[in-house]
Order: structure tokens, then C-alpha cells, then sequence
């Protein structure tokens, strides 16, 4: 192991997480040459990048999102070298595509996790820990008051929702992330209830990624279609939905986000939702020092979310820990910084 940390194999830059030997950058926010992306969220993948590297099922979504770009797809485990460094992307579990990055160099090793999850959701290729000295953690949910109820009940909670949305003459319309937390959604949704409808943000999305899972049947809402054909079902949507003109034709309706801000009643009566769904596609506090522990990784770096705290918990633990600013932001699109997806036409939504 090399312990020279005098020149990291890994910097925060003002342009992103960079590899000096390698001259590349990790999910970096603003233009540069070469980048290697962990996943398609607009906050890991941005416009402007010469080249692309990322897992060959990210493509088709970071391409959906910046159109034309020079990108190249590796598979899981597959190494490949940049100036004598070795690098690998290994799953993230967070969304389709998401990946880990490993890096190595001179018998270093460093993982940059990006954003992941560890409970396996069905449709996401599950987390896989990877053995490390330094790993870059996110800390979205790091605080003990985040704990994840099991997906399989919270869907259960969803449809008996739905379910009794339906029975009372209401529309149902659940807010999620379009990328990731939408499809996660979609998937578990018990189509004996109702139809499924989806905001056309959402649907683009499930285009782009029906290649890679199975979802159940789901019809567009465009200009043509009528509150009558939707009345009694269900509409998945972003947040960025929510208060529109769009939902005119939802009425009568009851809304619910699934997110794990839904911890905290204050951000469900702040977002003046009906229901709340604690359903993240981050780690909880458990979670997260779950997955930690098995890195076998003693020095961690916290990066996006509540990263001050949590790595003062990891130094009490024993760890070499602490704080770096990213401009990733977690899951605070969840609460209403979405931007409305390329390609969603105005007269859809």
C-alpha cells in the first residue's frame, strides 16, 4: 500500500474529482477533456465534456440528456488503463447504469462511489463493494434518522393507496424522480388496479430504458388525452410537476412523493403533498456504514449531503475522515429542483 498522501491519487479540483497522473476527472461540473461518468443524473453527468467514459447502459441515457456526444461504454469489472493508471467501473445500485469508479495506480486504490444504494431493488444492478484504501462516499441520508422500510412494503403501501384512491373516485398521482425513482416506481405497480399513466418527462425515460428492464404497460399523457380516460388511475410524474397547469387534468386528484425526504413531515407539508413514501434510491444511515465497512477502507472521504456530520462520526469510529464540497446534490431534485426533461414537448405536459 502506498501511504504517501502528500500528492493524492485523487484531488478536488474547482472542475471536479481529478486524477493528475491520468488527467481525467471523475463526474466533473464543469468542461474538460476527458471525464469518466458514474451515472446519468444531471448533477454527475453535464454537458460540454470532450470525451465520455461510462458504463455502455449509461449511454443511451446521458445521450438522451446532452444529445451528440463522444462517449465510450465499458462493462462492469472491465479494466482499462490512462497513462499507466487502471481504472474499472463496478455497480452502484442507485440507478440503471450506475456505477462506482476504481481507481489504482502504483498499488493505491481508490473508489469514488458517486451516488449508490444497497438494497437490491429488481431493477438496478445491485451494489457490489469494492476493496479499497480511500473511498469517496456520498452522505445524502447520513444522519441515524434515516431508516428505509423495505421496498416490498412500502410498494404495498403505494397500491393500497392507490387502491383506495380509486374506490373514493379519486386520481392518484405519485411523484418521482423521471430518471431512476420513476421506473423503480413503475415497475412494482400492480396493473390490476388501474391503468398507469406517466408524464411525458417520465415516459421518454422509459423508452430509453425498457431495453434494459421489463416494465409493466404505461400510456403517455399528451394534449389528446382526456381527465375521463385518466379518472381512477394512476399518474407517475416529477416533482417538477406538481402545482402546473399540467395537473388540471388530473382533478379530482390526491398527490404522494416517494422520496426519502419523506422522512421529515415538514418536507412533505412544505411540498403541500397528501402522502408521503419513504423510498430513496441513496443509502440510509445504516447503509451507508454498511457499506463502508465493507470496503475494508480506512480513510473516507464524505462528500455531498450531510458530509460534515457524518464524517465526524466516522473519526469517532476510528476512521481517517472527512469533508470535501462537490456540486453534486443527492436527492434534493426529489423536493423540486427537476429540470424538465429534453425532448418533453409543452403541449405534453
Amino acid at each position: 500500500m502506498n501511504t504517501n498522501m502528500s500528492k493524492p491519487l485523487l484531488s478536488f479540483t474547482s472542475k471536479g474529482i481529478y486524477c493528475q497522473v491520468a488527467d481525467v476527472y471523475l463526474d466533473p461540473w464543469r468542461p474538460v477533456d476527458k471525464a469518466i461518468i458514474s451515472h446519468g443524473h444531471a448533477d454527475h453527468s453535464r454537458a460540454g465534456h470532450k470525451n465520455y467514459i461510462t458504463h455502455h447502459r449509461n449511454i443511451p441515457i446521458i445521450r438522451h440528456r446532452l444529445g451528440s456526444i463522444e462517449v465510450s461504454g465499458k462493462d462492469w469489472g472491465e479494466s482499462f488503463s490512462i497513462n499507466g493508471v487502471k481504472f474499472s467501473l463496478h455497480p452502484a445500485g442507485h440507478i440503471i447504469g450506475s456505477s462506482q469508479i476504481r481507481v489504482e495506480h502504483k498499488g493505491e486504490v481508490w473508489v469514488f462511489s458517486g451516488d449508490y444504494k444497497d438494497e437490491a431493488d429488481g431493477i438496478t444492478t445491485p451494489f457490489e463493494p469494492v476493496r479499497c484504501h480511500t473511498f469517496i462516499t456520498e452522505c445524502t441520508f447520513g444522519l441515524p434518522a434515516f431508516k428505509w422500510t423495505p421496498q416490498a412494503e412500502v410498494m404495498n403501501e403505494i397500491n393500497q393507496w392507490w387502491a383506495e384512491n380509486k374506490s373514493e373516485g379519486l386520481t392518484s398521482v405519485l411523484f418521482g424522480y423521471s430518471l431512476g425513482k420513476a421506473q423503480r416506481l413503475l415497475k412494482y405497480l400492480d396493473p390490476s388496479i388501474g391503468r398507469i399513466y406517466t408524464h411525458a418527462a417520465v415516459e421518454n425515460l422509459n423508452d430509453v430504458v425498457r431495453e434494459f428492464t421489463i416494465l409493466p404497460e404505461t400510456i403517455r399523457i399528451t394534449k389528446d388525452t382526456t381527465k375521463e380516460e385518466i379518472h381512477g388511475n394512476i399518474v407517475v410524474a416529477p416533482p417538477s410537476a406538481h402545482g402546473s397547469p399540467w395537473l388540471r387534468k388530473m382533478v379530482p386528484y390526491v398527490t404522494a412523493s416517494a422520496s426519502g425526504w419523506m422522512t421529515f413531515r415538514g418536507a412533505r407539508r412544505r411540498r403541500a403533498i397528501d402522502k408521503g413514501f419513504v423510498l430513496s434510491d441513496h443509502c440510509d444511515w445504516q447503509g451507508l456504514l454498511q457499506c463502508i465497512e465493507a470496503t475494508g477502507a480506512n480513510r473516507i472521504i464524505c462528500t455531498h449531503g450531510y458530509s460534515e456530520i457524518f464524517s465526524k462520526f466516522l473519526r469517532e469510529k476510528g476512521f481517517e475522515a472527512f469533508a470535501e464540497s462537490t456540486r453534486y446534490e443527492g436527492e434534493l431534485a426529489e423536493i423540486g429542483q427537476e429540470q424538465q426533461e429534453p425532448g418533453t414537448k409543452t403541449e405534453d405536459i
